[in-house]
């Protein structure tokens, strides 16, 4: 199975202690790949590493076999990103904010501003200011960027905050059709574990800045859920100090 994304040994340590160490994963085409954790466990700091918003103290990360330190446009070229601090501008509408950035990809054609923008239920607000949007539509549009430029590979830093129950399904709906009817892929962080559950193929538990647990669905116990197997790791965790 292709690797999209590998992550070898990384570490990235503030001056308040938190962070991130020696974190190891690889994401295979096709998986939704969830980042379970508590707020504060290091989810943000490791997207941001991903997509190089933040260097890492130590280790690798390589996307689609380039590297993202010395091969960045090769190795960002077909991702999309919503990632925790990135935000629109106020003073444009929803679509002016799409249209600016898809000057960023030529071969992008205006039409696909409509498909995405109907893809998150925003296409009734998309001559509306910024300034005005609730989080929840805020993140919607912020959806809807990640996806604008087609991409193979989409890096969700907690896609559903700020959106109510509706919005919420909406979101697992889009993303479980495109990674099965498009083939895209996705790592997606959150603490919702019941957002893993109907999700993710894959989930690795994140905690005070490490990995401390890693499954698939196809390999959790008889009877096992990605709820009980969290709670496992945090037991193990507190056990083992």
């Amino acid at each position: 199975m292709q690797k999209i994304l590998e992550i070898q040994n990384v570490t990235k340590r503030y001056k308040n202690g938190r962070g991130i160490e020696s974190i190891n994963l690889t994401v295979n085409q096709g998986e939704v790949f969830g980042l379970l954790g508590p707020n504060g466990a290091g989810k943000t700091t490791l997207m941001k590493c991903i997509v190089s918003l933040c260097q890492p103290d130590s280790g690798q990360i390589f996307i689609q076999g380039y590297n993202v330190r010395e091969q960045f446009e090769k190795a960002l070229k077909s991702v999309g990103t919503l990632i925790s601090g990135v935000e629109a501008i106020d003073y444009l509408t929803a679509y002016e904010n799409l249209l600016l950035i898809s000057r960023l990809y030529p071969e992008i054609e205006t039409h696909r501003i409509e498909t995405v923008l109907e893809w998150v239920g925003m296409e009734q607000h998309k001559n509306e200011k910024i300034k005005s949007f609730s989080t929840g539509m805020r993140q919607r549009l912020y959806l809807a960027a990640a996806l604008l430029a087609k991409p193979s590979f989409v890096i969700l830093d907690e896609p559903t905050n700020g959106l109510d129950i509706e919005g919420k399904l909406d979101f697992q709906h889009l993303i479980a059709k495109l990674a099965k009817e498009e083939g895209v892929t996705f790592i997606l962080s959150t603490h919702l574990i019941d957002e893993v559950e109907r999700l993710c193929d894959r989930v690795a538990i994140l905690s005070k800045g490490k990995i401390i647990g890693e499954s698939s669905k196809n390999d959790l116990e008889q009877n096992q859920t990605f709820e009980s197997f969290y709670i496992d790791c945090i037991k193990k965790r507190k056990e083992t100090g």
